[in-house]
């Protein structure tokens, strides 16, 4: 057998083991059966204001951008905090979803005052 040959058998069978061996690793860390998968759809029951509801309009877009990007990039705000559903209608901003404290709740919304005025906030966050 040359040696090229066996460079590509063994590069085969480190490839088969490294597949296994994620595979063993992936199936070691799923969630068993009986867990459920976090879900925060009974918060969003009763909300008639979606994500999908927004307009299209160019400006409610780049509001929305700018309050996603303003959020996002507070690195001390929480997971929760960094995901809340932001939604603009013709300038008029929503927040909803749950954050952990009620301090994070005021600089969520001291954050979206700065991009657009405190009275076309709509302030539907919750403290988890």
């Amino acid at each position: 057998m040359s040696l090229s040959r066996i460079r590509n058998v063994a590069s085969a069978a480190l490839a088969v083991l490294c597949l296994t061996g994620s595979y063993a690793t992936t199936s070691a860390l799923a969630l068993p059966a009986s867990s459920q998968a976090p879900d925060n759809s009974s918060q969003n029951k009763g909300h008639t204001e979606t994500a999908d509801s927004q307009p299209n309009s160019k400006m409610d877009r780049e509001t929305t951008a700018k309050i996603r990007k303003a959020i996002v990039g507070d690195k001390d705000l929480s997971t929760y905090a960094h995901n809340i559903k932001v939604i603009t209608a013709n300038g008029q901003v929503s927040l909803k979803g749950p954050v952990q404290t009620d301090e994070e709740k005021q600089k969520v919304v001291a954050l979206v005052a700065n991009i657009v005025s405190p009275d076309k906030i709509t302030n539907n966050l919750t403290v988890k």
